[in-house]
């Protein structure tokens, strides 16, 4: 070899290094650029499903308010129900005592009846 490629062969070899080490560093910025992107596409996705937990959980909330509401409307629907039944009982029993009176112990012995064939 002469003198020449031996220098155009250093020449070119250390150009062939100064590209690996930008290579190189390239690499790694482009590594910690996209650790910072994910770190970063990390927090928005943390805070995207806490966000997604704390509505889920306050609907579950605002809906057990209105069953409650719901559970309490039909209570008041059946006191209001038995209320008017015993209005009627009561009713039924100012107008026709006799009846009454013979309707209950008619069905108090009933189950006096049955109550002892059971026993048997």
């Amino acid at each position: 070899m002469s003198p020449t490629n031996t220098d155009g062969m250093k020449t070119h070899l250390g150009e062939a290094g100064g590209h690996l080490k930008q290579a190189a560093a390239d690499t790694g910025d482009a590594l910690r650029s996209a650790a910072g992107a994910a770190a970063d596409e990390l927090r928005l996705g943390k805070a995207n499903v806490k966000a997604d937990l704390a509505d889920s959980a306050l609907a579950g909330l605002t809906a057990a308010e209105h069953a409650g509401g719901v559970a309490r409307e039909q209570v008041d629907a059946l006191m209001d129900k038995g209320r008017d039944l015993i209005d009627s009982a009561a009713d039924l029993i100012r107008e026709r005592p006799l009846a009454s009176f013979g309707v209950a112990f008619a069905a108090g012995w009933i189950i006096a009846k049955l109550a002892r064939s059971g026993d048997k």
